[in-house]
């Protein structure tokens, strides 16, 4: 049955990888302090349930990437699976590899408490974005110590979502959104510059 749905829906290649990677787990997501990534169907296939066919009905499968750069499948009716049919020694699929390739100060991007991003940053962005030739990115959200805890964190919620935005304007793909506040310095705040340094928007190329 499966083999049928996804021909119609995919053909080629593409059709014969998923129909060999069927699974009626779902995968597991990792927490972060603060992540935001498409949404995921969920559901298992049981595995004493009897095939149901059902003429005329085309089951399309959303395809997502995790922030750890594997590309998922699922389908309507719950059955979940990985893109990428090599896996490893231990079973587990081999995904893309990301790194980071592009830390944005912030205050070239944005003005003072601020999560609009300045027209000449948008340009930047927009030019980073459509020749980085990445498969996907990872933005992550950074600031300072001045200010709350609770105010950093939604104020790299929404700087990072700002570049989320630009990258997807051009058609660039983003597999996660993260927001650290002032939680993961990369400079001391106790001075001027080290706190420049850590008001930051970092772009993990996955490839």
């Amino acid at each position: 049955m499966y083999s049928k749905i996804i021909r119609a829906g995919m053909g080629g290649a593409a059709a014969a990888m998923l129909a060999m990677t069927i699974s009626a787990g779902a995968a597991a997501a990792g927490g972060t302090p603060g992540t935001a990534t498409g949404s995921v169907p969920k559901g298992t296939v049981s595995q004493a349930a009897k095939p149901e066919t059902r003429t005329g009905e085309i089951y399309q499968p959303t395809i997502w990437i995790d922030p750890d750069g594997c590309e998922h499948w699922a389908m309507d009716d719950g059955a979940e699976g990985y893109m990428d049919i090599r896996l490893d020694r231990d079973g587990k699929p081999i995904c893309h590899r990301g790194k980071t390739c592009a830390v944005m100060n912030s205050d070239q991007l944005f003005a003072t408490d601020k999560a609009s991003i300045s027209a000449e940053g948008k340009r930047k962005l927009r030019y980073f974005f459509t020749h980085a030739g990445a498969f996907s990115y990872a933005i992550n959200g950074h600031t300072d110590s001045r200010a709350s805890d609770a105010y950093n964190m939604d104020l790299s919620k929404r700087r990072a979502e700002s570049v989320a935005k630009v990258a997807r304007s051009v058609g660039a793909r983003v597999a996660s959104v993260r927001w650290y506040g002032e939680r993961m310095p990369i400079a001391s705040n106790k001075t001027a510059a080290g706190m420049r340094l850590n008001r930051r928007v970092e772009i993990e190329c996955i490839r």
